[in-house]
C-alpha cells in the first residue's frame, strides 16, 4: 500500500521545505523507498527545494521525475495542467513506497488562486494534507486564523487535512499556540520553534545584498550562514564584548584598526566564531594594515562596499536565506522536526505500513532517531583529530548526543574555526584542569588500591586521555565514551576493564558488528576481542549479543555457529559450541536459540527445512555467534566486501557503562554512527 502526504501552506515563507525534510526522515525509518513531487515549479530554472530534497544521500530519484507542471502551464490552462501533473505523479508513485508532495511556494504573483489550485491538486491526487502555517511575528490567535483559513479552502475542495503544523513560532509562545490550535477539531497539531540559523542568509547573500566585493579571506567560506549582523560603531573593547557566534561585522572602512583585532579575535578561539566582515564606505584598506594582516593566516572573508553604515545595516537586518541553502540547515531541520513532532502518530494517520525490509540507510535513520529520543552525554577524548571535530559538528547539528571534547579549549576552537566547523553547544573540558586531575587521581587510586596503585601513579594514569575520559563516565560526568581514532583498541578498553568492569553475571567483554545487509540488519559476534573463547565465555557472548540486537530493534534469534549442525558432528570445537548452547539455554531459556548450526542452515530457509525443519531459528537467524575470533573477524570482513554490506562497529558488549572503540582508519560517518550506538547503549544503563 502506497503512502502519500501533501505539504501545503496558505501563504509563502512558512518553512514547508523544513517540514518536508522531517517527514521524509520519518518515512525513511519505516519504508524502503521515498519519492518527492513538486506539483508546480517556475519555468526556466531548476526548483531549489526539489533539487535539495532529491539530492539527499538516501533518495535515489532523478530531479525530472519529481516535476509536475510550471506556473506558465497553470496560467495557460489550469485543467489541462492538473491532468498533466496527476499523470506524472501516478508514474512516480508507482516506483516508491511513499511519496512526499511539496506544494507551491507563492512565488508567482500573477496567480492569485494558488491556494485553491493546491487544494484541487491534493484532492485529485487523493492524498492527505499537512498544512503548514507561519508563526513568524504572530500571536496564537493570528496563527489560528491563518490555519483555519487554509483548512477551509482545502475542505471546500474535498481535500482531507490530517495535520496542522505551526512553524517558526517564538519559543515563548509554543505552549499557547499548541493549546489554541488544539481547539481545532479533527486534526493533529504540532508546533515548531523558530531557529535563527534556519532563516539565516549566507555570507554570499549578504555580500550581494549590499553590493560588496570580497577583498580578503577564503572565497569557499562564502557559503557559511550569518545569523546576525553586528554594527561595530564603538571602541574596540566594546566591539569585542559584543561579538556573537556566526555574525557578520559591519565596520566603517576608515576604522582600519578594527580589522587586525577582529581577525585575531576570530582566530584565537577565545572569542565567538565570526562569519565575515563587511567594510562600508568604500575606503581602501591602508597599506600598513594590509602589510600587518598579510603576516597572519586568515580564512575569514572580508568584503568592501561603497554603501554607508545605515543602508548596509538596513539591508542586512531584513535579509533571510532559504532553509535549503546548506547541508547544515538541513541537519538542523531534521533535528527540530524530530524533537517536536510525534512522527509515529503522524505516520499512523497517514496509514504508513512499516516495511519488513530494513536497508542500511533505513537503519542509520533509525539509529539517529533512537539516539535523539533520550539524549545522552558522550565524551570524545581524541579532539586533536580533525575527524573527531567534523563528527562533533555533525552530531551536534543532528541533536544525536550532548558531546564533551577533551583538550585545550583555545586550540580546539581555533582548529574548528580553521576547518569552518561550528561547535556551538559542545562542551570542551581541559584534561589538565588541576581540580579534575586531583579528583580523578584520588578516585583511581582508591579503586586500584588492591593493586598497590599510589596517588602519584594515579596522576600519571590520568594524563592518558583514555583514562581521563573513562573516569568521567565512571563518575557520571558522561554517559559513555568513544575512542580509538588515534589510540589502540587495547588502550581504549583497558581503563574500562580496570574500573568500569563488566556487568553482573558477565565474565567477558566482547565485540559485535551490526551488519547492514541490503534488506536486513543482523549481529555478528565476537569479531573483535576474544581470540579463543571458552564455552562459558561463548555463552556470555551469545547472551550479550542478543541484548545488543534487542537494543537496536532487531528481534534476537541466536545461531551458535559451527562446522556441524545439530548432533551430526563431533570433535573438540563442535563440542565447545554444543556446551555453550546448553549454558545459554539454562541462563536465558526465553531466547530463540539454535546450536551447533552451520552458517547456511542459519540463513537459508531451504537448507534449514532439510537439516532442522522444526527450528525457530534455522533459516532466519539474526544473531550469529562465531566459535572464535579468527572465524568471526574474517567472516564479517568477507561479507562486508563481497555482499557490499555496511559493518557498524565493533560494539563493545558486557561493560557496566557504554564505551566503544573506533578503528584508527575510521571515517567521519563511522564515528557518527558509533557515537549514536554508544548513546543508545547508554540509555539502558
Amino acid at each position: 500500500m502506497k503512502s502519500t502526504l501533501y505539504l501545503a501552506a496558505p501563504e509563502g515563507l512558512t518553512g514547508k521545505s523544513m517540514v518536508a525534510v522531517g517527514v521524509m526522515d520519518a518515512l525513511q525509518r519505516e519504508v524502503s523507498s521515498v519519492g518527492v513531487f513538486r506539483p508546480i515549479v517556475n519555468a526556466g530554472r531548476r526548483d531549489e527545494v526539489l533539487e535539495v530534497l532529491v539530492s539527499q544521500p538516501n533518495i535515489v530519484q532523478e530531479y525530472d521525475e519529481g516535476v509536475g507542471v510550471t506556473y506558465d502551464e497553470v496560467r495557460e490552462d489550469p485543467n489541462a495542467a492538473l491532468h498533466q501533473l496527476v499523470e506524472r505523479f501516478s508514474r512516480l508513485r508507482d516506483r516508491y513506497d511513499a511519496v512526499v508532495i511539496v506544494g507551491s511556494d507563492y512565488t508567482d504573483v500573477t496567480t492569485p488562486t494558488e491556494l485553491t489550485f493546491n487544494a484541487r491538486v491534493a484532492a485529485n491526487l487523493n492524498t492527505p494534507v499537512l498544512l503548514v502555517v507561519s508563526g513568524k511575528n504572530r500571536g496564537a490567535e493570528e496563527i489560528r486564523a491563518a490555519a483555519e483559513a487554509g483548512l477551509a479552502e482545502f475542505t471546500a475542495h474535498h481535500a482531507k487535512v490530517i495535520s496542522i503544523i505551526a512553524n517558526r513560532v517564538e519559543p515563548g509562545l509554543l505552549d499557547e499556540v499548541r493549546a489554541t490550535l488544539g481547539e481545532i477539531p479533527g486534526v493533529i497539531v504540532e508546533v515548531l520553534p523558530s531557529d535563527r540559523l534556519l532563516a539565516a542568509p549566507t555570507l554570499k547573500d549578504q555580500f550581494e545584498a549590499v553590493e560588496a566585493n570580497l577583498v580578503l579571506g577564503n572565497p569557499e567560506l562564502m557559503s557559511r550562514e550569518s545569523v546576525t549582523p553586528l554594527v561595530a560603531a564603538m571602541t574596540l573593547p566594546n566591539v569585542l564584548e559584543r561579538l556573537k557566534t556566526d555574525s557578520t561585522v559591519i565596520a566603517p572602512g576608515d576604522r582600519a584598526e578594527l580589522l587586525p583585532a577582529l581577525l585575531l579575535a576570530n582566530a584565537s578561539g577565545s572569542f565567538p566564531h565570526l562569519s565575515g566582515v563587511i567594510l562600508v564606505g568604500g575606503y581602501p584598506i591602508p597599506e600598513p594594515i594590509t602589510r600587518l594582516i598579510s603576516t597572519v593566516r586568515n580564512e575569514l572573508p572580508i568584503g568592501m562596499t561603497h554603501l554607508g553604515t545605515y543602508t548596509t545595516a538596513e539591508r542586512l537586518f531584513g535579509l533571510e536565506g532559504a532553509m535549503t541553502s546548506s547541508p547544515r540547515k538541513v541537519e538542523i531541520a531534521r533535528r527540530i522536526f524530530s524533537e517536536n513532532v510525534d512522527s509515529e502518530r503522524l505516520l499512523a494517520t497517514m496509514q504508513v505500513h512499516r516495511s519488513s525490509v530494513v536497508t542500511p540507510l533505513m537503519f542509520e535513520h533509525q539509529l539517529m532517531e533512537l539516539a535523539r529520543s533520550k539524549r545522552q552525554t558522550i565524551v570524545l577524548p581524541e579532539a586533536s583529530d580533525d575527524r573527531i571535530l567534523e563528527s562533533a559538528a555533525i552530531l551536534t547539528r543532528r541533536g544525536v548526543a550532548n558531546l564533551i571534547l577533551l583538550g585545550d579549549p583555545n586550540a580546539i576552537k581555533t582548529r574548528a574555526t580553521h576547518l569552518g566547523l561550528g561547535l556551538s553547544g559542545v562542551e570542551i573540558v581541559d584534561p589538565t584542569d588541576p581540580e579534575l586531575l586531583a579528583q580523578f587521581a584520588e578516585e583511581y587510586a582508591r579503586l586500584r588500591a588492591h593493586k598497590g596503585v599510589t596517588l602519584e601513579q594515579a596522576r600519571e594514569k590520568m594524563a592518558d586521555l583514555s583514562y581521563f575520559g573513562t573516569m568521567m563516565v565512571h563518575l557520571g560526568m558522561a554517559d559513555g565514551m568513544v575512542s580509538g581514532a588515534i589510540n589502540t583498541t587495547a588502550n581504549t578498553i583497558r581503563p574500562s576493564l580496570e574500573f568500569i568492569k563488566t556487568r553482573p553475571g558477565v565474565s567477558v567483554v566482547s565485540g559485535s558488528f551490526l551488519m547492514c545487509l541490503p534488506d536486513r540488519v543482523v549481529v555478528y559476534a565476537d569479531c573483535a576481542v576474544n581470540p579463543n573463547p571458552t564455552a562459558e565465555q561463548l555463552a556470555d557472548i551469545a547472551i550479550s549479543s542478543a541484548e545488543t540486537a534487542a537494543k537496536f530493534g532487531i528481534e534476537p534469534r541466536v545461531a551458535m555457529l559451527s562446522y556441524s549442525t545439530g548432533s551430526s558432528g563431533s570433535g573438540a570445537d563442535v563440542d565447545k559450541v554444543r556446551e555453550a548452547t546448553e549454558i545459554v539455554r539454562q541462563r536465558a531459556p526465553e531466547l530463540a536459540l539454535e546450536g551447533p548450526i552451520q552458517f547456511d542452515a542459519a540463513v537459508d530457509p531451504a537448507v534449514a527445512r532439510t537439516k532442522l525443519p522444526d527450528s525457530q531459528v534455522a533459516g532466519k537467524a539474526t544473531v550469529f555467534i562465531f566459535p572464535d575470533l579468527n572465524t568471526g573477524n574474517n567472516t564479517y570482513k568477507a561479507v562486508q566486501r563481497s555482499a557490499n554490506a555496511v559493518a557498524i562497529g565493533p560494539v563493545l558488549q558486557g561493560l557496566n557503562k557504554a564505551v566503544n572503540d573506533l578503528s584508527r582508519g575510521a571515517l567521519v560517518d563511522d564515528i557518527v554512527n558509533t557515537v549514536a550506538i554508544t548513546a543508545i547503549q547508554a540509555q539502558a544503563d
